[in-house]
Formats: structure tokens, sequence, C-alpha cells
């Protein structure tokens, strides 16, 4: 595999690291009981990050056809468009 395409054993470690550590700090939000509109954009912001380094780099689309790759990240646009727009119709008046 080259290491232009599929990047370096050290940057999936690296990226594989900082998603732990954002799965934590989600994980340890939802513990705590973060609440309101910040604290929702803060958690969708991390969790589309992780998408994105998902999609980009470990199904290694970040040089793959620009088709592939506005494909899969257009998919998950729509998935959080619709849970962005089923949360904002759930909330109260």
């Amino acid at each position: 595999m080259s290491s232009d395409v599929h990047g370096t054993p050290r940057r999936a470690t690296l990226l594989w690291a900082t998603l732990i550590v954002a799965t934590l700090l989600t994980w340890g939000m939802g513990v705590l009981g973060a609440t309101g509109k910040g604290a929702i954009a803060a958690l969708a912001a991390i969790s589309f990050w992780k998408g994105a380094v998902i999609i980009l780099d470990f199904m290694a689309l970040r040089h793959a056809p620009a088709l592939w790759r506005m494909l899969t990240l257009g998919w998950m646009v729509l998935v959080w468009a619709v849970i962005a727009i089923a949360y904002i119709k759930g909330m109260p008046q």
C-alpha cells in the first residue's frame, strides 16, 4: 500500500487516538448531563468531524475520485440534516 494514498501508520494511530478522545469527551458530556443548544451543537460538531475522519481516512477516500467523496460525505450531511430537523421539530415552542 502506498502511504501517499492511505497515509502512514503514525497518522492512522494519531487519528485513532483522537477519535477515542472525542468519543470519551462526548460520553463524558452525556454522563455529566450537558444540556442546552451549545452542548447539542458541540456534540453534533464532534460527531460530524468523527464521521468525516472515518470516511476520508479509514475508508481511504481522501484521495479517491471526487464523486466517491461527495457521495459518502453527502450521505452524512443528509443524515445529519434529518436528525437536525427532527430535533428542531421536537423542541418545545
